[in-house]
């Protein structure tokens, strides 16, 4: 929070400047990673020597001068980094820069060396530095509020180097400016300073974290002793018992004054300083009433610790001119009369009176708080107060002490002035939360003296009330937040200081008069709205009393636990600087290293000392890299290293003694290389890298095995032609080159073959680093085109595959059914080992494409044969309890685990024939609306049907097979299984020929043929993943769909593909399920983990809908039941009787379709009914996740059309104080006369005696019974139900209804009490009743146990 730049305290010298030019120069340090976002503003005259400008720089970032360089960083010089020359004579303004600009600069290494720090004891600058406004500046359109503030753009030297005054000032944590102000107000007060060193803290009673005075007392030793610029003040604010949080909440600086005394009287308890607060800032007041007939007066004695002052009087628009007007109008009785006249206890009668106050003591510290935030009750808002009040530097308070007072007459009595006003005067102008409870009691006097005693005392009291101002604690900004900063003379040497956070400089007795506030113009009420929002909102005054003003303790006047802790403190700051100073000489820079073991990339931070050696570097990355285990010392070496193009840029030969900064170019804050620990195995020998070599990553094919060999690294050049390169590649794989094709992975799958001999390698588009696969066998596949060849097609395969981990399910009791009937239909793929064994097959044992592919057509047309038998036969062996897609696909399943579970290893290519002589399949309306059992996997049923693992021919157009019988032909004999079944379910991946699905209409493919390739394996996962769990580590093709993927899964999970869900994993093992089947893997990348788990997956157009009970009548109107799923184009009356054998088993509800409804679900709101012709995404809208109610009927459907409109009304009984139930009210319109004659028909009230209102709030709107009849919006006038302010349009809302002719009930107090704690209770615990208001400010504490959560009850 900084002042608005116009209120920016500025010392005189830059205003009588003001006639030379000035250059603003905005210095970035980019030498250092915590100092890349500080900026250093210096504000020069025009006629400054650059000579100078390099002086004061060094001055200000706290660097030697002559250790670094300076060079543009904005303007037309951007694109010169020529270093600016700091033995030049020359002008700033003759070197380019601009006055009336911002001039950007970039402090930067000169020689690659990085600045050296200046060393403490140097740290004193010229005087003639004071000369210039070096420091900072206020942000651009700052207006001093704190919305608009984020932070100040002070010197990073701020932590340092200490401010040319000497003073150390604080670093604000967000919102903390008041608290900084109060501190240094404080800390420069040499009374309670002092006093503070002087007590003790005993570690052994008291946590010295949550210990208040002890961290006060070490932030004023640190203010005292530190080097730094500015200190930070947590550990204050920690033992206040606050949080990070707490630095995000601005407070006023007077409550926060209040609230730390009386902190610090709380735990200076039974302590020498007990009563210090008291002694230093305590006063004490008489406030009176004085019958005016009589004489008689009523009184009571009141301490305060500040005296608020009123900026303007109540209703006035002219403010007081100075602090002196505003005392006397603070003291200014008044008279009580008229109707507020005082009762007198002399007189017995009202009689007039005069109320005022009287000063009886002044404190040594005297606190005036002007009270410049105000109500504006025009606008209804808080306002601030910016009204032009003065205040002298001396202030004569003799004048405001009544000695006439301290004359008691005989005739005046100590009265009871009410026990409401204890401890407070003048409510409207006192604050006086400190009233000593243990002082002077209202009614008790205290004087016992004589009456020449007392005028004796007051006499000499008051020639000695003359008062010094030493500390202005400014607010800059507005009602809703500002900033803080004080204004303190030092008792030292008189002079005047601003303590802005983090910036301490010297300001003049001229710069305290602008704090007075107010402007140029008229005074009237809005004046203030135009005037500087920076003035004086607390001033402290001092006592000038040679006996009693005290200066400073010097350090060997301290008690000797304050040396102590002088010294554990310096002690402290030493060991921070020398750590600081490592850290500006300590190299940060990424480390990568590929495991010789393990196979993976590791990352690391490697940290080291820039006059370490090379040698011990590598010692130091080896440790980090924890390869002790894994390989020797000696074969570990650091080579330059570029990460993003996985590129060896250089190793460094013979520079193992060599120093690190030297190596890396300095220390800095980023560097543009990475470092790669490289490791051999002890009869390798380390390549030699050298800078301009590009890297190619070698991968020999193997066209026999169809495998990719781990790649070898060759180092190459631009300029060598691919003739060269092959020479290069045949040197270190050993293969000849005349007979190698060489390919190119340029991007991600762009495969090009390099067959001009003559390019350059640079032509071909190799860049630093590159990978190219090779073959160099004498096949006929080098005469075949590149892109029919078997290379590219294996290439092709190669680029696409991923690894993925997949998490398998642990068996259920609840699934063991659906396994067996899997497991019986596909054989033992319950044993995943055996599955997986069966899957890796040895490569000998393969079969050839072609038998496979017989194998298969031979099981599909008995497959055919058996489905066609049960159709004829019935379904009568399936268990009733097996759901239709167990039925249904368990013969599927057969062929791919059959199929599938031999040879994982092959991708082979299935000719299309002419797909003329193939027709397809054309489906009627009924059909579609008859095959509501078919699986989701139909429609991938081409990649089932040749499901040997590696091959997944995803072509659209029908497949001859071998026999000639069609993938349609097995869709349609499975179809006719279903219809006899007759069970409606429903699935509309088939019907729908949108994006989603793998067919359009004519059922032609949508692309090439493809070659889907899946191969899986037993993987052990890490530990703390779940005992017991099965992992799978899977290759496979990630052009694959996600429901040929599941098929694929089939065998290791036991069920089929509709019967388990696949969830990705994200970091922080987030999950999320992968929904739509058609959508390829091509969003996955390598080592993803997936997790399989049981249950009925979503097919295309599916939801997954939660169901809750409406129980309109229950004190939970809202009750779960279950998880359904509902799909596109699905009637309301087909989704309630896929419902009904839900609710049997899982609710245990035995209901008919015609005895619920459903209907849209609103939070707790009930709504829309849907009728059961309604189709869902055409007539109601469905989304993920969504919510209906399900309602059970007493009767008869009454709701049969769209028009109709459900509404549910309550019997209001006044006579009885008692709501009816919810009865619903069906209505054919929208009209009120109708909704009366519905009422009056359910209630048996007369039609003209009905009365009713709109419930509020959420169902069921409830409301307490005593406020019902006032409170709610009774018979509105208006004709229909749909406009202001009913604003009925859809079913659900609740009307609440009466008999107008029907009384309240009269309540004794006893009745309205019981009730009221019914009501409360009831209300309470339905949680229905919520009321709403504005966020309010937090309340400002100090938990003296450092513990919040114990005070909770306060909040």
């Amino acid at each position: 929070m900084v002042p608005s730049e116009e209120n920016q305290l500025v010392p005189k010298e830059v205003e009588s400047a003001a006639e030379e030019p000035r250059v603003l120069c905005i210095i970035q340090d980019t030498t250092n990673s915590k100092t890349v976002n500080e900026r250093v503003t210096l504000n020069l005259p025009a006629s400054t020597p650059l000579k100078r400008l390099f002086e004061d720089v060094a001055s200000k970032v706290g660097y030697v001068n002559g250790t670094f360089d300076l060079v543009w960083g904005n303007g037309d010089n951007v694109t010169d980094t020529t270093p600016i020359d700091q033995n030049s004579d020359k002008t700033i303004l003759d070197a380019g820069f601009e006055p009336g600009k911002k001039n950007f600069l970039h402090l930067t290494d000169k020689d690659g060396e990085q600045p050296h720090i200046m060393p403490e004891e140097s740290g004193t600058t010229d005087d003639s530095v004071q000369d210039r406004f070096i420091g900072p500046l206020p942000r651009e359109g700052s207006v001093g509020c704190t919305n608009d503030y984020v932070s100040q753009n002070y010197s990073y030297s701020s932590v340092l180097s200490k401010s040319e005054t000497g003073y150390v000032g604080l670093v604000n944590q967000a919102m903390t400016c008041y608290l900084n102000s109060l501190l240094q107000t404080l800390f420069m007060t040499p009374e309670f300073r002092n006093a503070l060193y002087k007590w003790e803290f005993e570690e052994s009673e008291e946590d010295p974290v949550t210990s208040i005075p002890y961290q006060l007392q070490r932030l004023f030793i640190l203010l005292q002793t530190s080097k730094k610029r500015a200190i930070e003040t947590t550990d204050v604010t920690r033992s206040f018992g606050w949080d990070s949080s707490e630095a995000w909440q601005q407070h006023d600086v007077q409550e926060l004054c209040r609230v730390m005394f009386d902190a610090l009287e709380q735990k200076w308890k039974q302590t020498e300083q007990a009563d210090l607060i008291n002694q230093l800032y305590q006063g004490k007041l008489k406030d009176y009433v004085r019958c005016l007939e009589c004489g008689y007066e009523g009184w009571r004695i009141d301490t305060y610790l500040d005296i608020p002052l009123v900026i303007r009087p109540y209703g006035s628009n002219q403010a007081f001119a100075s602090v002196e007007e505003a005392l006397h109008a603070f003291i200014q009785p008044e008279i009580l009369d008229g109707p507020n006249q005082y009762f007198c206890e002399r007189c017995k009668k009202k009689c007039d009176a005069r109320k005022g106050l009287r000063f009886l003591h002044f404190p040594y510290l005297l606190t005036l708080q002007l009270k410049r935030f105000d109500f504006d009750y025009t606008t209804m808002h808080r306002i601030k107060l910016n009204d032009r009040m003065t205040f002298p530097e001396e202030l004569d308070m003799n004048v405001f002490i009544d000695v006439e007072d301290e004359k008691s007459p005989q005739t005046e009595s100590c009265t009871d002035s009410g026990a409401e006003n204890e401890g407070s005067c003048h409510s409207d102008q006192m604050s006086n939360d400190f009233s000593n409870d243990d002082g002077v009691d209202e009614g008790i006097c205290l004087e016992s003296n004589s009456a020449a005693e007392r005028i004796s005392k007051a006499g000499s009291e008051k020639s000695s009330l003359l008062y010094e101002l030493f500390s202005v604690m400014v607010h800059s900004g507005s009602a809703a937040g500002g900033h803080y900063y004080a204004c303190i003379k030092s008792f030292s040497d008189d002079q005047w200081y601003s303590f802005n956070d983090q910036h301490v400089s010297k300001i003049t007795q001229e710069d305290i008069k602008k704090t007075y506030g107010g402007s140029s113009g008229s005074r009237g009420y809005y004046s203030s709205a135009f005037a500087s929002s920076t003035n004086a909102y607390m001033l402290i005054y001092r006592l000038k009393d040679p006996t009693r003003n005290a200066k400073f303790l010097e350090a060997h006047e301290y008690p000797e636990h304050i040396k102590q802790l002088v010294q554990k403190e310096r002690e402290l700051e030493e060991q921070e600087k020398r750590q600081r100073e490592i850290e500006r000489n300590t190299c940060k820079i990424k480390l990568f290293c590929m495991h010789p073991t393990k196979q993976i990339m590791m990352e690391n931070k490697l940290e080291v000392h820039k006059d370490r050696t090379l040698k011990e570097a590598v010692e130091i990355a080896y440790k980090l890299m924890d390869l002790e285990e894994a390989v020797p010392l000696d074969c570990c070496r650091l080579v330059k290293y570029d990460e993003f193009h996985d590129y060896l840029e250089r190793s460094y030969e013979g520079e193992e003694d060599t120093p690190m900064g030297l190596l890396l170019g300095g220390v800095k804050s980023t560097y543009m290389f990475d470092l790669l620990l490289e490791t051999r195995r002890p009869d390798q020998i380390f390549q030699c890298y050298k800078p301009g070599e590009v890297m190619v990553k070698v991968h020999v094919v193997d066209l026999k095995t169809e495998s990719v060999a781990s790649p070898i690294s060759v180092r190459a050049y631009l300029n060598q032609t691919v003739s060269e390169f092959k020479q290069l590649i045949s040197k270190a794989t050993h293969l000849p080159a005349e007979t190698m094709r060489v390919v190119l992975e340029r991007c991600y799958n762009d495969l090009r073959l390099l067959n001009i001999s003559s390019k350059t390698l640079k032509a071909e588009g190799f860049f630093r680093s590159n990978k190219v696969f090779i073959e160099s066998s004498e096949s006929v596949d080098r005469h075949v085109a590149y892109t029919d060849s078997h290379l590219w097609k294996l290439l092709d395969r190669h680029a696409n595959t991923i690894r993925l981990y997949v998490s398998l399910p642990e068996q259920s009791p609840g699934s063991q059914f659906r396994r067996a009937v899997y497991q019986k239909s596909s054989g033992d793929s319950g044993n995943l080992d055996e599955a997986c064994e069966r899957v890796k097959g040895p490569v000998g044992n393969m079969k050839s494409v072609e038998a496979i592919l017989e194998e298969s057509t031979e099981k599909l047309k008995s497959l055919s044969l058996q489905q066609h038998q049960e159709g004829d036969n019935g379904d009568s062996s399936k268990s009733t309890e097996a759901s239709d897609f167990e039925n249904i696909e368990s013969p599927l399943n057969e062929i791919d685990s059959s199929a599938s579970a031999e040879n994982r290893e092959l991708e082979n290519q299935i000719q299309i024939s002419d797909p003329e002589n193939l027709q397809s399949e054309e489906r009627s309306d009924s059909d579609v609306n008859n095959d509501r059992s078919t699986s989701s996997v139909d429609s991938d049923i081409l990649s089932s049907s040749h499901s040997s693992d590696t091959l997944c021919n995803v072509d659209n157009a029908p497949l001859p097979l071998a026999n000639g019988l069609d993938s349609h032909s097995i869709t349609s004999s499975r179809r006719s299984k279903v219809n006899q079944g007759k069970k409606e379910t429903w699935d509309t991946a088939e019907e729908d020929s949108g994006t989603d699905s793998e067919y359009d209409e004519s059922g032609k493919s949508r692309g090439e043929a493809q070659y889907m390739y899946f191969k899986s394996e037993p993987y052990t996962a890490d530990e703390g993943s779940g005992e017991g769990q099965k992992w799978l580590m899977v290759h496979v093709d990630k052009r694959i769909t996600l429901s040929a993927f599941k098929q694929h899964l089939e065998p290791f999970v036991g069920v089929p593909s509709s019967h388990f869900k696949v969830f990705r994993v994200y970091a922080s093992n987030q999950e999320f399920e992968s929904v739509r089947l058609n959508e390829t893997l091509s969003s996955f990348s390598d080592d993803n983990k997936i997790t399989i788990r049981l249950g009925r997956a979503l097919k295309k157009g599916e939801y997954r809908v939660k169901v809750y009970q409406l129980l309109v009548n229950e004190p939970e109107p809202c009750k779960f039941l279950l998880d359904a799923v509902f799909a596109k184009g699905m009637t309301v009356r087909q989704s309630k009787e896929e419902l009904l054998p839900q609710l049997r088993e899982q609710c245990g509800l035995d209901l008919t379709i015609d005895r619920f409804r459903l209907r849209k679900k609103t939070w707790k709101n009930p709504g829309t009914v849907f009728l059961d012709y309604h189709i869902y995404e055409e007539d109601i809208n469905i989304s993920s996740n969504w919510e209906v109610f399900l309602e059970i009927l007493d009767g008869v459907e009454k709701m049969k059309s769209m028009s109709q409109l459900a509404v549910l009304s309550r019997r209001w009984r006044p006579s009885e104080m008692k709501l009816d139930s919810f009865q619903e009210v069906v209505l054919e319109s929208s009209s009120v006369e109708e909704l009366k004659e519905k009422l009056s028909e359910v209630s048996g009230i007369p039609l003209e005696n009905i009365e009713f209102a709109k419930g509020r709030g959420t169902f069921p709107c409830d409301i307490s019974i005593l406020e019902i009849h006032q409170d709610l919006d009774w018979n509105p006038k208006v004709s229909t139900l749909n406009v202001w302010p009913l604003y009925i349009c859809d079913d659900g809302a609740v009307i609440f209804y009466r008999d107008k002719t029907e009384e309240l009930m009269e309540l004794t107090d006893e009745q309205r009490n019981e009730l009221m704690k019914k009501e409360s209770s009831r209300l309470q615990k339905t949680g229905h009743r919520v009321t709403y208001s504005p966020r309010k400010e937090k309340a400002l504490k100090i938990y003296l146990d450092g513990a919040p959560n114990k005070d909770l009850t306060q909040d």
